[in-house]
C-alpha cells in the first residue's frame, strides 16, 4: 500500500523591516513608506509606525530569485516593484493587490522610474538593457540596448519624451523615445555611475559616482517653435546643438565613499547625497548654487533614502533612511539642524536570528540574536516583547511557559521573565560559549554544553528569595561531565536514560544520564556534528553535520541505519516531529527539508529563505514549524490537509529540473553574444519563456482542431444539401464553441505582455490561419484592441512572406477594410466621450469654486512663472552679447 503524507506549506514570514537589496520609497500621499522585506513590500504608516499592509507575490516560485530589488511609486496609488528574477509587478497600494506582472529582463531589476503622468515606466537591469513599459496597456513597448554594464538608474526628461540612463560602464545615455534611438552619450566620469536625478523644473541633472565630486548637467529643452531652451544660462562656448545634456559644473563631496543615491526633494530646494556608508549630505539649492546644509550620520550603514513628497510645517523636508541592520529611521531637516523624529525597529532583529524556541502550548515563540531576545506570537507574527541580552546562541522555554533560558557566546545563561519582558538574572555558567541547552524530561532541570569541554546539569525551582516579595526562578548547578573536546550539541532521550554529546572531533558520545558512564560512540561524520535530535520513542537519533550529511542511527546499538547527502552546505538544525519518525532539517543552502527516517526518503523541499538558515523549532503537535535565518526573517510553515505521495514529489522535482534547464537554454551564457553598436540598438521588450512557448503550442493545437472542425461542418452541409441529413456531432473538445471562438479562447490566458513573444514563435502557415479569423473577432466590441495587436504583430513579423504569398492577399484585403473601419469607429466613440467629459468638467467648474478652479489658477501661475524665467534668460543673453560687442 502506498503511503500518503500531509504537505507543509509557507504560511507566514515576519521579522524583516527593511532588507538590503532594494531602495525604499514614499507613496504619492506621503503618509506611507514602502519598504522591501525580502520578497514582500511592507507599507508602513509613518506617523503610527505600523505596517498597515503587506504586498506579497502569490507566485509558486520562491527563494532569493523573488527578492525585491527596486521600488518606484507613481503619482497615483500604483507601485512598481522589480525582482531578482527580472520580473516587474505593478501593485495597487490602496487595495493591496497585484495588478499585472511584466516579464522582459533576464537579470535582476536595478532601476525603476515612472513618468510624471504615471502612464509609462522605464526599467533598468543587470542584463544591461533598458525597457520602456506601457503601464495602462500592461505591455512592453521596446527595449533599448547600448550600455556595456549594469544599468543603475533611469530618469525621464523633456516631459517624458526623452530618457536618461546611467550605468556601471561610466557613461550616461540620452534616448529619444519617439524615434527610439540614443541621441547622446555623455562621458567624463572616472568610475561607475550609481545614481542620477533631476530637479522639479528640469533645469539640472545631477549624477553620483565613486568620484570625489557630484557632476551637474544643464538640460536643453525643445521649445514650441523648435528652438532650443537651456535649463541653465548659456555659456559662450560652442556646443553641439543636438546635445541634450551639457556639463554645467561640479561640487566636492565631503565623504570619500562612493555615492549610492542622489535625490532632489519634491520642491527641488534640497539635494540629498547618500554614500555607501553611514552619512547623507544635504545640499540647499538656490538658483545655480548648491550649498552644503547638513550631514546626517546614522548608527549603521545606510542602504537607501527617500524624501517625503509632503513637506511638514516649519521644516524644509522629511527624509526616511533604511539601514543595513533591519531598521528604518526618519529625520526632520530644518535650517538650523536635522533631528531624528522616529525609528521603526521593534518588529525585527538587528542581525541574524540564531535560535528559536516554542512554548509547550505553541502560543508564543522566543528568538535570539547578537543583542536581543524577542518574544513573538507565531500565529500573527507580532512582536510582543524585546529584551536586551548578550549574543544568544541557544534558547529554551521552560515547561511552565513563564521563563526562558538563553545560552550566550560569553558563557552565561540568562533567565528571561516572559510575562514582564525582563532579564531576571545572568548566571556565569561556563568558561566558553554555551552552544546547546536541552531540557531534562519529567524533571525540573536542564543540561548545557559548552566550548569549555563541560556538560553541566542544572536544577531550577521557583521560590522566594530573602528580602524579595515575589517568587523567582532559582537555578543551581547539580553536576558536570568533562568531555575530551568542545561540546557542540547535547540531546537527552525521552526517558532521560541517555545523554548524547556531539564533540568538535566529529563524533557523538552517548552516556548514561545518571551515572555518566560511557555507552556508545557514533562515528562516521567527516566534519563536526552541528545538530542532533532523538525521536519521541527513543529508538532513533539523527545527526546533521558540516559535511552536508544527515545520519540516522539506532540508539540501542549505535548502528548507522542510513547516511544521506541532505544539503548543499552545512546542516544547521534537525528535529523530529513529535511521536513520529519524520525529520525536518535546515541548512546553509537556504532550504528546509522534510524526511521519512524509516524509509530514508526525502518527502518535501521547502524554499523561502534568502540566506543561511540557522535554527528550527517544531510545534508540540507537529502542525507547524518555525525557522530563523541570516536574512533576519522568521518563517512559519504550516501542515495542510493536502495529501501527497513520494513518487509524485519525485516526478515534480524532475519536472522542475527540466524546466530550469529549459530556462537556461533560453539564456545560454556560453552562446555568442550579439555585438551591440556603440550608438545603441532597439529590440523587442518581452522575453521567451516556458509560458510563451506553452501558449504558442496551445494556439497551434486549437488552430488544427478548429480547421478539422470547419472541414467537418462543410462536409455536413454538403450532405445536408444532398438530403442525407444526419445530426451533426460537434467536437466535445471545443466545449460547444464555434471554431472561431475556440481559437479566440486560446488567448484568454495569454498575458498582454507575453502576446508578442507568443506570436513570434508561430510558424507562417499558422499565422496565416490566425489572420483569417480576425474578421470574425473584430465584431466583438471588447476584442477590438486584441485584434489590432494580433494583426499588427503578425503583419510586422511576416511582412515579406505575406507580400510574396498569393493566398494571403484575399485575407489581407478583407482584414484591411474591417480593421480600419472598426478602429475608426472606436476612436470616434472615445473622442466623443472625452469631449463630453471635458464639457461636464467645464460646467462643474463654472458652477463651483472647488477643485477645477484651483487647478486652473495653479496652471496660470505655472505658465506665468515659466514665461518670466524665459524673459529673464533672454535679458541676460542680450546683456552678455552687448558686453562682447563692447
Amino acid at each position: 500500500m502506498v503511503k500518503a503524507y500531509l504537505r507543509y506549506e509557507p504560511a507566514a514570514s515576519f521579522g524583516v523591516i527593511a532588507s538590503v537589496d532594494s531602495n525604499i520609497a514614499y507613496d504619492s500621499s506621503g503618509k506611507h513608506l514602502l519598504s522591501p522585506a525580502l520578497e514582500k513590500i511592507g507599507v508602513w504608516h509613518v506617523r503610527q509606525g505600523l505596517c498597515t499592509k503587506t504586498l506579497a507575490p502569490t507566485s509558486s516560485s520562491r527563494g532569493p530569485s523573488l527578492a525585491v530589488t527596486s521600488i518606484a511609486s507613481s503619482s497615483s496609488s500604483l507601485i512598481a516593484a522589480g525582482y531578482g528574477d527580472g520580473s516587474i509587478r505593478i501593485w495597487d497600494s490602496d487595495k493591496g493587490t497585484c495588478e499585472t506582472t511584466l516579464n522582459g529582463h533576464k537579470g535582476a531589476v536595478t532601476a525603476l522610474r515612472y513618468n510624471k503622468a504615471g502612464s509609462l515606466l522605464a526599467s533598468g537591469s543587470k542584463d544591461n538593457d533598458v525597457i520602456l513599459w506601457d503601464v495602462v496597456g500592461e505591455n512592453g513597448l521596446f527595449r533599448l540596448r547600448g550600455h556595456r554594464d549594469q544599468v543603475t538608474d533611469v530618469v525621464f526628461i523633456s516631459s517624458g519624451k526623452k530618457l536618461v540612463t546611467s550605468s556601471k560602464d561610466k557613461f550616461l545615455r540620452v534616448w529619444d523615445l519617439d524615434t527610439q534611438h540614443c541621441m547622446q552619450i555623455v562621458g567624463g566620469h572616472h568610475s561607475e555611475i550609481w545614481s542620477l536625478d533631476i530637479d522639479l523644473d528640469e533645469r539640472y541633472l545631477v549624477t553620483g559616482s565613486a568620484d570625489k565630486e557630484l557632476r551637474f548637467y544643464a538640460i536643453r529643452h525643445e521649445s514650441v517653435d523648435g528652438e532650443s531652451v537651456n535649463g541653465a544660462e548659456e555659456e559662450s562656448s560652442v556646443q553641439n546643438k543636438w546635445d541634450v545634456l551639457r556639463h554645467f559644473g561640479e561640487i566636492q563631496r565631503q565623504s570619500k565613499e562612493r555615492v549610492a543615491t542622489v535625490q532632489f526633494n519634491k520642491s527641488g530646494n534640497l539635494l540629498a547625497c547618500q554614500v555607501a556608508g553611514k552619512t547623507v549630505e544635504i545640499y540647499l539649492t538656490v538658483p545655480d548654487v548648491f550649498k552644503l546644509l547638513h550631514t546626517i550620520r546614522a548608527s549603521k550603514k545606510i542602504c537607501s533614502i527617500s524624501f517625503c513628497p509632503i513637506t511638514p510645517k516649519n521644516t524644509l523636508a522629511s527624509l526616511a533612511l533604511s539601514l543595513n541592520n533591519n531598521l528604518l529611521e526618519f529625520y526632520s531637516i530644518e535650517h538650523g539642524e536635522t533631528k531624528q523624529t522616529l525609528a521603526i525597529d521593534l518588529q525585527g532583529h538587528r542581525s541574524d536570528v540564531r535560535s528559536v524556541a516554542l512554548s509547550s502550548d505553541n502560543s508564543f515563540l522566543m528568538s535570539t540574536s547578537h543583542n536581543a531576545v524577542k518574544i513573538w506570537n507565531p500565529s500573527t507574527g507580532s512582536c510582543l516583547r524585546t529584551i536586551d541580552s548578550g549574543y544568544g546562541l541557544c534558547s529554551l522555554i521552560l515547561p511552565s511557559n513563564k521563563y526562558g533560558l538563553v545560552g550566550t557566546k560569553d558563557g552565561t545563561i540568562e533567565i528571561i521573565d516572559i510575562g514582564s519582558g525582563t532579564c531576571l538574572e545572568v548566571i556565569e555558567a561556563h568558561g566558553g560559549s554555551v552552544r546547546s541547552i536541552a531540557a531534562l524530561p519529567h524533571k525540573n532541570g536542564f543540561v548545557t554544553g559548552s566550548a569549555d569541554h563541560d556538560v553541566k546539569f542544572w536544577e531550577y525551582q521557583i521560590k522566594q528569595k530573602p528580602g524579595q516579595a515575589a517568587k523567582q526562578l532559582i537555578v543551581s548547578n547539580v553536576s558536570a561531565m568533562k568531555m575530551n573536546d568542545d561540546a557542540l550539541v547535547v540531546a537527552i532521550s525521552p526517558d532521560a536514560k541517555y545523554i548524547a554529546v556531539a564533540l568538535l572531533d566529529s563524533t557523538v558520545k552517548v552516556h548514561f544520564a545518571d551515572t555518566f558512564k560511557f555507552f556508545l560512540s557514533l562515528y562516521g561524520h567527516k566534519l563536526p556534528v552541528l545538530c542532533m535530535d532523538i525521536s519521541s520513542d527513543g529508538d532513533l537519533i539523527v545527526t546533521g553535520s558540516a559535511d552536508k550529511n544527515i545520519k540516522i542511527w539506532g540508539l540501542d546499538f549505535g548502528d548507522c541505519h542510513k547516511s544521506i547527502f541532505a544539503h548543499a552546505d552545512s546542516v544547521m538544525a534537525v528535529q523530529f516531529v513529535p511521536k513520529t519518525h519524520y525529520v525536518f532539517s535546515v541548512g546553509k543552502d537556504r532550504l528546509v527539508k522534510y524526511w521519512d527516517a524509516d524509509k530514508f526518503e526525502l518527502l518535501l523541499t521547502l524554499e523561502g529563505h534568502h540566506a543561511d538558515i540557522w535554527c528550527l523549532a517544531v510545534s508540540s503537535r507537529g502542525d507547524f514549524i518555525v525557522t530563523g535565518s541570516h536574512d533576519r526573517s522568521i518563517r512559519r510553515w504550516d501542515r495542510t490537509e493536502e495529501q501527497f505521495f513520494i513518487e509524485e514529489e519525485k516526478e515534480k522535482r524532475l519536472e522542475e529540473m527540466f524546466e530550469a534547464d529549459l530556462d537556461n537554454a533560453f539564456d545560454n551564457k556560453y552562446a555568442s553574444k550579439e555585438e551591440i553598436p556603440e550608438e545603441g540598438a532597439v529590440a523587442l521588450a518581452g522575453k521567451q519563456s516556458q509560458e510563451t512557448l506553452t501558449a504558442t503550442d496551445l494556439i497551434i493545437e486549437r488552430l488544427d482542431i478548429a480547421e478539422a472542425e470547419q472541414k467537418r461542418i462543410a462536409e455536413h452541409q454538403e450532405e445536408k444539401n444532398n438530403r442525407n441529413v444526419a445530426v451533426f456531432q460537434a467536437n466535445p473538445l471545443m466545449n460547444g464553441l464555434s471554431p472561431s471562438d475556440y481559437v479566440l479562447s486560446a488567448f484568454s490566458d495569454v498575458h498582454s505582455n507575453d502576446l508578442e513573444q507568443t506570436l513570434l514563435a508561430l510558424p507562417f502557415s499558422d499565422a496565416l490561419k490566425l489572420l483569417s479569423y480576425l474578421k470574425d473577432w473584430s465584431s466583438y466590441s471588447d476584442k477590438v484592441e486584441l485584434v489590432c495587436r494580433i494583426g499588427t504583430l503578425l503583419l510586422q513579423t511576416h511582412y515579406n512572406q505575406l507580400l510574396s504569398t498569393p493566398a494571403a492577399r484575399p485575407i489581407l484585403t478583407v482584414f484591411s477594410d474591417i480593421f480600419y473601419e472598426r478602429v475608426k469607429g472606436w476612436k470616434d466613440i472615445f473622442g466623443f466621450n472625452l469631449a463630453a467629459m471635458d464639457h461636464i468638467q467645464q460646467m462643474m467648474a463654472s458652477r463651483s469654486d472647488a477643485l477645477f478652479h484651483d487647478a486652473k489658477s495653479k496652471l496660470i501661475e505655472i505658465r506665468t512663472r515659466q514665461s518670466k524665467r524665459l524673459e529673464e534668460r533672454s535679458d541676460t543673453g542680450e546683456v552678455k552679447r552687448k558686453k562682447k560687442k563692447t
